[in-house]
């Protein structure tokens, strides 16, 4: 049987908090290892605690989660940090994703896929679907004007031709299975694509990887 994922579950409301231990709890490859009631807290107990992954609200009074992120991210590079949001377009969301959060999940997230996104987190997987990739980046990234070439972009010049393509493909919100499915690869191939993509650009995850893209222009909204 393979190691449970290690989950630090952060909200301010008491309910809401055991409503989230209790989930995770009941999934037999999940070791709830503490909670949290706020930001600071959070990142105290991730230090001390060494958690996987770090289930985080948004919103809390006393220490909100996009700093306890950035300071989460900082100190503790090996934790995940999965962003829970009552709206799927929350103001917070963009930034907290430049902070280093690894994905996003809403509050109305069905108890098995919340387990299961977890566990995704812990291994590295996007937690954004395509039609929210999308919408995130065209709302709140501030993109310079549209413009024929890429902004310059030092370590892309590390990349190659073949990763670019995979890095296109995986910002415009595909799995591993629909990048080979476009690019004629297996998935094997294509993970270890990601792997050194994200090596090279110094990177955390995929999410960080797609938020890049857009930021440089190498892809922009709407396009194919």
């Amino acid at each position: 049987m393979s190691v449970p994922v290690r989950v630090l579950v952060v909200d301010d409301q008491d309910l809401v908090r055991g409503g989230l231990v209790a989930i995770l709890g009941a999934a037999d490859f999940i070791d709830v290892v503490g909670q949290a009631p706020d930001g600071r807290v959070a990142v105290r107990r991730t230090i001390e605690l060494d958690p996987d992954v770090v289930l985080m609200d948004i919103e809390m009074p006393g220490g909100d989660g996009l700093t306890a992120t950035r300071q989460i991210v900082a100190r503790c590079p090996r934790t995940k940090v999965l962003v829970l949001t009552t709206f799927d377009l929350d103001d917070y969301l963009y930034e907290a994703l430049r902070a280093g959060a690894s994905g996003f999940l809403l509050k109305t997230t069905a108890p098995a896929r919340l387990a299961a996104s977890v566990r995704a987190c812990a291994e590295g997987e996007t937690l954004l679907s395509p039609s929210m990739t999308r919408r995130l980046i065209e709302t709140y990234v501030n993109r310079p004007p549209v413009r024929a070439e890429p902004a310059v972009c030092p370590e892309l010049a590390m990349l190659t031709s073949r990763e670019l393509d995979v890095l296109v493909a995986v910002a415009s919100g595909k799995s591993n299975a629909e990048v080979g499915a476009q690019l004629f690869l297996g998935e094997a191939t294509v993970k270890t694509h990601v792997s050194h993509i994200l090596g090279k650009l110094g990177l955390r995850d995929r999410v960080q990887a797609v938020v890049l893209a857009y930021e440089i222009g190498l892809v922009v909204p709407n396009s194919d």
